[in-house]
């Protein structure tokens, strides 16, 4: 095949590339909820086993971490990206805790971009479909890609001490990484629901703690009905897990390879690291969610609700 006939089917493939990138809606942004309750705007309240909460036996409560920054390591790639939040419901039995996920998930995070785009994660490459690509990108804003960490399924093994304290896993979570760009479709995923990233953040520093109360309709009170513990500290991090290979990546899957080859995926425990900067943890609810028994969680709802602006 000719140079330029070679060029002519490269570049009518980035036009239909292009032009069949799907529009897609914004997921519906969480509310904006009053004075002391704002950290805690995507709390799974509705949940039927958080409704069903009786206050003695199962006490409903709600759980946010704000993360300023994440800083995130594969091999040698390194990532950085802005705000992250992290929310959950927590089923409380004599401090063993079930954790609920909210609708949108526990972990919600900007979109990072990748260093190098396109070219920088799968290229260059062995793979004649890649690097046939890779040479119709160069310079192109088809070139940009972006990580979305998406979680899988609700955390576990959440551990209260662990989170006063430093050095011990606060909890589970399971993740994947989602790649955005037109060549590689809608279902690149570095990590998948069966074979997940799974990390467990713990405190690299002590964390400040102090006591928060306030009144239902989140005004500050010092002897208010609600309260949370607040936690300020350096930030959470883990560097012992393992990123699994990639999967879904362009047509029939053909483009993952290419990225696992560039990434050195699988990459082994003790090469990757995340790391949440800065990041302040705030759970509780009732202040003493025994006088509100037996619909302690309906009533946490209800608060829940009341406080929402607008």
């Amino acid at each position: 095949m000719s140079g330029i006939r070679r060029a002519g089917i490269l570049l009518a493939a980035i036009a239909a590339v292009a032009a069949s990138v799907a529009v897609t809606t914004p997921a519906a942004a969480a509310p904006t909820l009053a004075g002391a309750w704002a950290p805690l705007n995507r709390c799974p309240v509705d949940d039927p086993a958080m409704l069903a909460a009786d206050g003695v036996t199962v006490v409903a409560q709600c759980m946010s971490a704000s993360v300023p920054s994440i800083t995130f390591a594969i091999g040698d790639t390194v990532l950085t990206s802005g705000q992250a939040d992290v929310q959950l419901g927590m089923l409380n039995q004599g401090l063993n805790y079930t954790l609920v996920a909210p609708q949108d998930g526990a972990f919600v995070t900007q979109p990072i971009e990748i260093p190098g785009g396109l070219l920088g994660i799968m290229c260059p490459s062995n793979i004649p479909l890649a690097s046939l690509i890779c040479m119709g990108i160069v310079n192109s804003p088809l070139n940009r890609v972006s990580v979305s960490i998406v979680s899988v399924g609700a955390p576990t093994d959440f551990n209260l001490a662990a989170g006063l304290g430093v050095g011990q896993p606060i909890l589970t979570m399971r993740l994947k990484v989602k790649l955005d760009n037109p060549f590689l479709g809608s279902n690149c995923y570095i990590g998948s629901d069966t074979d997940p990233i799974v990390l467990k953040p713990a405190n690299l520093a002590r964390p400040t703690g102090s006591l928060v109360r306030f009144n239902a309709d989140g005004s500050a009170n010092p002897t208010g009905e609600m309260g949370y513990v607040s936690l300020v500290g350096e930030g959470l991090g883990d560097s012992t897990f393992v990123v699994p290979k990639a999967g879904g990546c362009g047509l029939l899957g053909l483009l993952s390879s290419a990225v696992d080859a560039q990434q050195g995926l699988p990459s082994p425990a003790g090469s990757n690291s995340l790391t949440l900067n800065n990041t302040v943890m705030k759970f509780g609810g009732f202040q003493f969610p025994r006088n509100f028994t037996p619909t302690q969680g309906q009533q946490l709802s209800n608060r829940w609700h009341a406080a929402v602006v607008g």
